[in-house]
């Protein structure tokens, strides 16, 4: 009889291989983080990696879901009564926070030169439509409430908030940019995006 799974072991094994390829792909690109060099970082042995992964290709989709369930989880885990601007905005610093992970400049450019490859491309999309709709979502609550300018549609403005935080983690992938000490400037960028322009 075979033994029963234990799925938080499971995850937990999963999560290693992932961690040991963020740092593989930031140090050799995609061609040179071969699965023998992935496996050598996280420990395991080859045949532990092709159990859960069975293509490099699936590994990195795997990551990409990863980042998608991480942006579920935050907005699932707010607090009731915390104003919708105030999500916004730590989302914002969610995000860049990320980014100021040393392997994140390698793992955007490993992406960047990935898209045609059809899963991956799937990943990135679905990984985009999450995103677009949780902002979305409560970009609409905050117009409502009055926390945020109401001249724009809720969509709009979502998309001008990811377009911000994808230009910051373009600027992150190019170098010479310190994520964590430039987070600041652009929640305030976001912030003011949110205000809209000033009365007259």
């Amino acid at each position: 009889m075979p033994r029963p799974i234990d799925p938080v072991r499971r995850r937990a094994r999963r999560l290693q291989i992932i961690d040991a390829a963020l740092t593989a792909f930031a140090l050799h690109g995609y061609a040179g983080a071969t699965t023998a060099e992935i496996c050598r970082i996280a420990g395991i042995g080859s045949g532990t990696f092709f159990h859960h992964f069975p293509t490099k290709d699936s590994l990195l989709v795997a990551i990409l879901e990863e980042g998608t369930e991480e942006t579920r989880r935050f907005f699932a885990a707010r607090e009731p009564g915390t104003p919708a601007r105030q999500v916004i905005l730590g989302y914002v610093g969610h995000a860049v926070a990320d980014l100021a992970d040393p392997r994140a400049a390698g793992f955007i450019t490993v992406v960047g030169g990935l898209t045609s490859h059809p899963d991956i491309a799937a990943a990135l999309r679905a990984d985009e439509d999450t995103l677009r709709a949780a902002l979305r979502e409560v970009v609409a609550e905050a117009q409502h409430a009055g926390e945020v300018r109401t001249d724009l549609p809720a969509d709009r403005l979502a998309v001008w908030i990811m377009l911000l935080i994808d230009g910051f983690a373009g600027r992150t992938a190019g170098g010479g940019f310190e994520a964590a000490a430039e987070a600041p400037l652009l929640v305030e960028q976001v912030g003011l995006l949110l205000d809209g322009p000033p009365a007259d």
